[in-house]
């Protein structure tokens, strides 16, 4: 907890803020007919919720991203880095997350309004089967969002990767962009509540090719020191 009384203030706002804009984006995302649609209502308001909070976001080198079907992994350490990364990216994008928030009631809902995927990490079989369906939905066109660490902690630096974002990269024969997040760990740090100023940058860098018979390890290696160059933090 700080003892800032500003500081702890504005962390009420805040989080105020969230439930509010939750309601806001409620009607629109079930009530619209088209996917693009609402994908574009919840987009305005994640950035709206930025605008507001007066958290600056500087976006760099977004028209790095691939124009066709592709695979942006990035890194995470905040709970800020979702609704940071879907303010930023086109709505074409659909983010893997895991299945646990999909029980979150009424945010549940939305996330599966906006056609996002859910992935089960603590059953093999049904995280074999969300990752075929991924896949599926990958090979057909879809461009899709990962953070590839999974989950966040406090210690600064950039975590071991999944390979499930890369296998199906590889398998597809789609791009994998990458994307640096800055500043959301000092906004909003793991274990805290109270977040802090900061200002955030999202940078697109220059996509890897993971071309079919490409190996997937080797791919997600080159992306995971690539994020952690341009953060820059460690690796852990």
């Amino acid at each position: 907890m700080t003892g800032n009384p500003l500081r702890l203030l504005w962390g009420v706002y805040a989080w105020l803020l969230v439930v509010l804009l939750l309601l806001v984006v409620a009607l629109p995302v079930l009530v619209l007919p088209r996917l693009s649609q609402r994908r574009g209502a919840a987009g305005l308001i994640c950035r709206a919720y930025f605008l507001l909070c007066g958290l600056p976001v500087h976006r760099i080198g977004m028209e790095r991203l691939p124009a066709g079907p592709c695979i942006v992994v990035a890194n995470h350490a905040s709970y800020l880095d979702g609704p940071l990364l879907f303010a930023v990216l086109p709505p074409r994008f659909a983010f893997v997350i895991k299945k646990e928030a999909s029980r979150i009631p009424l945010a549940g809902t939305l996330m599966r309004r906006l056609g996002h995927h859910f992935v089960n990490r603590s059953n093999r079989h049904e995280g074999a089967s969300d990752a075929r369906r991924i896949l599926r939905a990958v090979s057909q066109g879809e461009s899709v969002a990962f953070f590839p660490e999974g989950t966040f902690g406090v210690q600064t630096g950039v975590a071991r990767f999944h390979t499930g974002a890369f296998a199906t990269a590889v398998r597809a024969g789609v791009p994998v962009a990458p994307v640096a997040i800055r500043g959301t760990r000092r906004a909003l740090r793991a274990k805290t509540f109270v977040p802090r100023w900061s200002w955030i940058e999202v940078e697109a860098l220059v996509p890897v090719t993971a071309a079919p018979g490409a190996a997937a390890a080797a791919v997600r290696d080159t992306v995971r020191e690539r994020i952690a160059a341009a953060l820059p933090e460690p690796l852990l």
